[in-house]
């Protein structure tokens, strides 16, 4: 099949895939007597794996990982066990400090619904804002 249909089997661009080519992620096809790429079911199916790793949150680093593994004859589960579970601890993080600048910013937003804005008349700083350093350390201590 040429480019186009690869692509939109896999729902991917032809730009994609070129460039899947060009990283080594995905093998040069055959050519066919004209110079148009044929590819297979293997380009289908190695490009589909691709296409659903990176929804996990793999890079294309860690996905090329992965298939050397494969294409050398070993076992890849248990790489991608461990890429997987440090995406999981980067994600745990992540959410920690999103919740922390959710509290933050909640704090922030009561404060601004009692404040007087007549009395922000300092024209470098507002007093929204302000205070918030010493508020932080009384909430965090």
């Amino acid at each position: 099949m040429k480019i186009g249909e690869l692509a939109s089997l896999c729902s991917v661009s032809t730009k994609t895939v070129r460039y899947y080519e060009s990283i080594g992620l995905l093998a040069e096809p055959n050519r066919t007597d004209s110079g148009y790429r044929d590819y297979d079911q293997d380009a289908v199916e190695r490009l589909e794996f691709i296409r659903d790793a990176q929804a996990t949150g793999l890079t294309l680093s860690e996905i090329a990982s992965v298939l050397e593994l494969k294409v050398a004859g070993e076992g890849s589960c248990s790489h991608t066990q461990a890429l997987l579970d440090e995406h999981l601890t980067n994600l745990d993080i992540q959410i920690d400090r999103l919740v922390a600048a959710k509290k933050t910013l909640t704090l922030l937003a009561k404060r601004a619904s009692v404040l007087d804005p007549l009395e922000c008349t300092d024209p470098n700083r507002c007093q929204v804002i302000e205070n918030s350093r010493s508020e932080k350390l009384h909430i965090t201590s």
